[in-house]
């Protein structure tokens, strides 16, 4: 940082035509923020985006030694790649520059003169003590684990394994459930069609199970998540079964001859105080 350390920044306020400046007052705005802390240049131009708004920035990052840019234009989703080149092309590191939308988020949506121009001024307020803060950040390249992983087998997570696993890449999809499907699975008809629950759930719950492409993991919880985008680590833990998912068939009857198993030995159908009925049922002791 130059000058012993100190924040030089520079701030700019785009007329953006008449965008911006017919509603705003920038000249007004350009002087107030002149005033602020660890401000060296403030200005306002028609067209900060354009050739000579560019070389205005790289000029004044040379000429005044700035340390930190913003910009008060339109939205950065437009222009803050520009920006950052001109920043670049002075010298300076891209990641110590801060945009404020003063077109979408200020002029474009009010129609009073005077409260517009002390929302844009309090943006940019807020943009000038936001770069205060940033750190220089060299970017670089790193490998990438394309494998993806999905939280829920529901209708909604059996659906994006699919797609994904379509596109060729590798998905775990874990359930926390011992049956994927979700909600969808118990109900009997779907909106707004009216269509059959089972028949749309049916094939895709079966087809997760059989794509190469797709590990599933039912009985499943995700315990922690670690690491950074494409190289995320995630650690889950896989429930005790008591069965080999091998043999397994799901015919059930496991259930109901475990010795474990707490059944029930009776049931009541119960009115008011009166028992109507009571049916017994026998459990293997």
């Amino acid at each position: 940082m130059n000058h012993n350390g100190q924040i030089r920044i520079g701030v700019y306020i785009c007329h953006c035509g008449v965008n911006i400046s017919q509603t705003v007052n920038v000249e007004r705005i350009s002087r107030e923020m002149a005033k602020r802390p660890n401000v060296i240049v403030s200005r306002d131009y028609k067209f900060m985006c354009s050739d000579p708004g560019q070389e205005m920035i790289r000029r004044d990052i040379k000429e005044h030694n700035l340390n930190r840019i913003v910009v008060a234009a339109c939205s950065p989703q437009m222009h803050e790649p520009t920006f950052r080149n001109a920043c670049e092309a002075a010298g300076l590191n891209r990641y110590l520059f801060q945009m404020a939308n003063v077109r979408e988020q200020c002029s474009w949506i009010h129609d009073d003169r005077e409260k517009a121009t002390q929302k844009a001024f309090a943006l940019m307020n807020a943009a000038v003590r936001r770069v205060e803060f940033h750190e220089a950040l060299d970017p670089f390249k790193a490998k990438i684990n394309p494998n993806v992983l999905i939280v829920g087998a529901g209708i909604a997570g059996i659906q994006a394994a699919l797609e994904i696993a379509n596109s060729g890449e590798h998905v775990y999809l874990v359930e926390r459930e011992p049956s994927v499907g979700g909600r969808m699975g118990q109900f009997d008809k779907t909106f707004p069609t009216l269509d059959c629950a089972a028949c749309i759930l049916t094939p895709k719950m079966v087809s997760v199970g059989h794509r190469k492409e797709i590990t599933l993991l039912t009985y499943t919880e995700v315990e922690s998540v670690s690491g950074y985008i494409g190289n995320f680590k995630v650690r889950v833990r896989k429930k005790a079964r008591y069965v080999d998912p091998e043999k397994c068939t799901g015919c059930g009857v496991c259930w109901s001859e475990c010795l474990t198993n707490r059944i029930p030995s009776g049931r009541s159908i119960v009115f008011g105080d009166k028992v109507v009925n009571e049916i017994s049922t026998r459990i293997k002791q």
